[in-house]
């Protein structure tokens, strides 16, 4: 008799240790939130990187958190750049600024030159004028594009949206990418199965159904210039620095929001 499990699709394999597909998604929410889930962090080597399935569910509660504060200040007579801050403001405070401090990282990086000189730069708890820069840009952006999205409620959808699929994206990014150092977060995360790879992608675009039928067409644009936000910071961080570290993944979180946003408030409602 084979010692698989009844029901091997509900499973996962860690080190000896069978642990039920659902456990992985407080794990990914207790990983990429400082939310208190309750989680277990001893389920073995490669654990958090087959949990990577369900960072798009952690995705959808950090943007659905973010879009209940623009639902909240609607028809108060906050100006909407306001309400997409204070949304955005909840969402760092929600992550940690996981995220922003990985963006601010890679920018730092990208301001020197040499592979090892940048990761060097990238581990420095201190964040230098590139870093700065790169997150007034991208909050200031962001706040923007949101604001410039006809209506809360579409606003709010396309902030729930792109915290799916930009968080869906560095899944791939791990699996595809090796780690550019032999120690850190990304190194001890592991990399993903291929299937945990494509099924956080194909959560992540389910997510755009959501404005479906408030953009129609619309909906598949935006989605597909997350994509290619993505595949671009796959590109960059490989030539910055040879590989993926829990920095570049964040920027690569970073971008492709920011890039959903950007494209969304180019849309017109259908």
């Amino acid at each position: 008799m084979s010692d698989a499990p009844d029901d091997p699709a509900i499973e996962n394999q860690t080190a000896g240790t069978a642990q039920p597909i659902w456990a992985d998604v407080p794990l990914a929410v207790a990983f990429l939130t400082r939310l208190p889930v309750p989680a277990r962090h001893d389920a073995g080597p490669g654990a958090l990187a087959r949990a990577g399935w369900a960072f798009p569910l952690a995705g959808l509660l950090v943007g659905g958190l973010g879009a209940a504060v623009i639902m909240a200040t609607a028809g108060t007579g906050l100006h909407p750049i306001a309400a997409a801050l204070l949304a955005l403001a909840v969402m760092a405070v929600i992550t940690g600024a996981l995220h922003e401090d990985g963006l601010a990282d890679f920018a730092d990086g990208l301001g020197v030159h040499g592979r090892e000189r940048r990761l060097e730069v990238m581990r420095d708890s201190r964040t230098g004028a590139f870093g700065v820069l790169a997150l007034v840009f991208a909050t200031g952006l962001k706040a923007t594009a949101l604001a410039s999205v006809p209506g809360p409620g579409s606003a709010a959808l396309a902030l729930i949206a792109a915290a799916a699929l930009s968080r869906a994206v560095m899944v791939p990014a791990m699996a595809m990418l090796a780690p550019a150092r032999a120690d850190g977060l990304s190194k001890g995360a592991g990399r993903p199965p291929i299937w945990a790879a494509g099924l956080a992608v194909a959560l992540g675009l389910a997510a755009f159904g959501l404005l479906w039928p408030l953009f129609g067409g619309g909906a598949i644009a935006a989605a597909a210039a997350g994509l290619a936000a993505a595949l671009f910071m796959c590109w960059a961080m490989h030539a910055a620095v040879g590989g993926q570290t829990g920095d570049t993944l964040g920027a690569q979180q970073q971008v492709t929001e920011l890039v959903i946003y950007l494209t969304v408030a180019t849309l017109e409602i259908a």
